[in-house]
């Protein structure tokens, strides 16, 4: 998936009076894990930095989508991200071609941009995906692990385990899914994690949409144990428990949502 920033920032045009509120996410970069306010904890790949309009605009999107507060199918007419954002048709419709690739969103002929809505055969296909790409990756991480990458791997693990009792379930959830690339980072193999870091961007956008409310979308109890395992050198017991992992998050996914009943401005954070 895409990760850089738009080469040629618009204009900026003058700022609406809520425009504030959609420049909120940025300050994550900046602040450590355990300071940040549940909305801005750990950022999921997808999540851009900067503070150009685009970067914004695309922003602001990616995590009412996190938050669900932006349900699957919710309409995102032009005419009313370009009144909110105070920016030209032709940024917005910028915007939401790079969050269509993303597979954030869905472009349709004639009909605009909707929040994707993934179908259950594609949320098997990518789980499935995952759980082969993550057990390549569990095994080379037990093969090239240092006592330095297990050390700082448990101090991860300690930050989730706070998580679990401080932010609310979409930072949880970023949290826990940086588990997994921490992971995909000591297998050595910088093309299984570009692949890695795609996949739990998708998963993490099915979860967030679809999970029931209150259920914690990655067990930390499950991630210690494979951390406990990679240390013995037990590779194929911590490919069994993250495989098992990973089938329990997708069994935890259920494909029905309600039609959205607030404005765009409020689900997008706005008002």
């Amino acid at each position: 998936m895409a990760t850089s920033t738009p080469s040629r920032p618009a204009p900026r045009p003058r700022a609406p009076a809520r425009k504030k509120a959609a420049a909120a996410p940025q300050k994550s970069a900046a602040l450590p894990v355990a300071a940040l306010p549940a909305d801005q904890a750990v950022a999921l790949p997808g999540l851009r930095p900067g503070d150009d309009v685009e970067t914004r605009i695309y922003n602001t999107v990616f995590e009412s989508v996190m938050t669900q507060r932006l349900t699957p199918g919710t309409k995102l007419p032009e005419a009313s991200l370009c009144t909110l954002f105070g920016v030209r048709r032709a940024t917005v419709r910028k915007v939401l071609q790079t969050l269509a690739h993303d597979h954030i969103v869905e472009l349709r002929p004639n009909r605009g941009a909707v929040v994707a809505a993934p179908s259950p055969e594609e949320t098997r296909k990518i789980f499935e995906a995952r759980r082969a790409l993550e057990a390549a990756i569990v095994r080379l991480a037990t093969r090239h692990a240092t006592p330095e990458d297990l050390a700082s791997l448990r101090s991860q693990l300690q930050q989730e385990h706070a998580a679990m009792h401080t932010f609310t379930q979409p930072a949880w959830a970023r949290l826990a899914s940086s588990f997994h690339l921490r992971l995909a980072e000591l297998a050595r193999n910088p093309i299984l994690q570009r692949y890695l870091m795609e996949l739990v961007s998708r998963c993490s956008l099915i979860v967030a949409l679809y999970e029931p409310p209150g259920k914690a979308s990655c067990e930390h109890e499950e991630h210690a144990r494979v951390v406990d395992l990679i240390e013995q050198g037990d590779a194929e017991g911590a490919v069994a428990v993250m495989e098992e992992h990973l089938l329990e998050l997708e069994r935890s996914v259920c494909m029905q949502h309600e039609a959205p009943g607030n404005s765009l401005a409020r689900m997008l954070g706005m008002a």
